[in-house]
């Protein structure tokens, strides 16, 4: 990157951390969320209980809200404790911008060589500047950015072990090259135990037959635990007996911010008591398929695509997925937009509406604009419920197309009728998967 570059790449975290600054002084309500993180490390640091009431003595008033992160999360959040509540908002926040640049960087280098030289603004630097200040507006990173959430950092910690650290192409003759190979595994691990949730990718690891690093991310989590259970055995104890499964902690899952299958049941059945386990076998139906589809990406050398199903798939399945958790979107709209110059005239709609779609889907705020909470949601006409679970079907609708073009490829197949590849398959059989220096 040019210097000019990195000004403004570095000047919007750094305006986060002066907002901070001047909340503080200004006693502003800033980052709900980063307010029961750092409550959660200062709860650890007193030696008092994490998990056995629903809010934390250092809390604010703005922020009373139960903490529901493993003890990893607390430890780990020791930092914050020592910075006013305001501040430890805008350094949060200054580190997920960078952690989503990072985001757009690692999808960029995953992505297919094209041939020919580059425009200017196609340069991954670039257009890793770009999408950066253009990707502020969506509104799952802009609520991430707004509560303080570290949704983008989970996400860059994810992204840059298995498509850099772990990837197969990441191995090197060299004696560098060896040496990150065998960190892979850590930051998923890690990752996991800030949040659970990441432990899906622990599986997309050992799928893709990267079993060492899978293993290494288990070593990590499963050590990370231990050492939460010689420091504070009562609250770790808790937490994976009690405070796991108490789903109430986390909030009402009929909530129109829950988007995932389990939220989209509930809202459309009124809660009914059979949802949330029907929901449940949705998910387990779609494993199949998710797999299937991304070790088909994975053997084609689309390893982001492959990781992107892993993503999408466990946000849809998993019981709660507030909209600022779909932040995954910044890394498909990426590859999406990458398919827009490898298209052939017939072919170029498709790939513009499947990019403008998902672009307008989570620019538009749309959950924001429908009548919710207070109940709300379980009343909604047809037409809000498909607005209202919108976030749901972009992947739905993402794989429906694919498999429609699947169907119809092979059809064509039988009937001996199949005509030349389209573009974007010819430059995929000859992927240089290596992600770039």
């Amino acid at each position: 990157m040019r210097p000019r570059s990195m000004v403004l790449l570095v000047a919007v975290p750094l305006l986060t951390v002066v907002a901070g600054v001047v909340g503080w002084l200004l006693d502003w309500r800033l980052g709900v969320d980063s307010a029961v993180y750092r409550a959660g490390a200062l709860t650890l640091l007193h030696g008092e209980p994490l998990y056995e009431a629903n809010t934390l003595g250092p809390e604010p008033w703005w922020a009373l809200l139960p903490f529901t992160y493993p003890p990893t999360a607390a430890l780990l959040f020791v930092p914050l404790a020592v910075l006013p509540i305001q501040v430890a908002w805008g350094v949060i926040a200054a580190v997920s911008i960078l952690a989503m640049a990072l985001v757009i960087r690692v999808a960029i280098g995953a992505l297919p060589r094209p041939a020919g030289d580059l425009s200017r603004w196609a340069s991954p630097a670039r257009a890793t500047l770009i999408f950066s200040l253009v990707f502020l507006g969506l509104e799952p990173v802009w609520r991430t950015l707004f509560l303080g959430q570290i949704n983008l950092i989970l996400m860059a910690l994810v992204m840059l072990d298995v498509l850099v650290i772990s990837a197969r192409g990441s191995r090197s003759e060299d004696h560098s090259g060896a040496k990150r190979h065998r960190l892979g595994g850590v930051l998923v691990g890690v990752a996991t135990a800030v949040k659970l949730t990441p432990a899906v990718f622990i599986a997309h690891l050992l799928f893709t037959g990267r079993w060492r690093d899978a293993l290494r991310a288990v070593g990590t989590f499963c050590g990370l635990q231990a050492l939460m259970f010689a420091l504070v055995p009562a609250d770790a104890a808790r937490f994976w007996t009690h405070t796991l499964f108490d789903t109430g902690r986390i909030g009402p899952i009929h909530w129109a911010g829950n988007q995932s299958l389990n939220g989209l049941l509930n809202r459309i059945t009124d809660l009914a008591p059979w949802a949330s386990t029907v929901a449940l076998g949705i998910g387990v139906l779609l494993a199949g398929p998710a797999i299937w589809l991304m070790l088909r990406f994975h053997r084609r050398g689309q390893s982001l695509a492959a990781l992107l199903v892993t993503a999408f798939y466990v946000l849809l399945a998993s019981p709660v997925s507030w909209s600022h958790h779909w932040v995954w979107a910044v890394p498909l709209i990426v590859l999406l937009v990458s398919r827009l110059p490898q298209t052939t005239p017939a072919t170029a709609w498709k790939h513009w509406l499947a990019a403008g779609g998902v672009i307008a889907v989570f620019l538009s705020c749309v959950l924001l604009v429908l009548p919710n909470g207070r109940n709300i949601e379980l009343h909604w006409q047809f037409w809000q419920n498909v607005l209202g679970n919108a976030y749901i079907l972009v992947p739905l609708v993402l794989i429906a197309a694919l498999a429609a073009r699947h169907l119809l490829r092979r059809a064509r197949a039988r009937r001996g009728t199949a005509g030349p590849p389209e573009i974007e398959n010819q430059h995929d059989e000859h992927v240089d998967a290596t992600p770039a220096r």
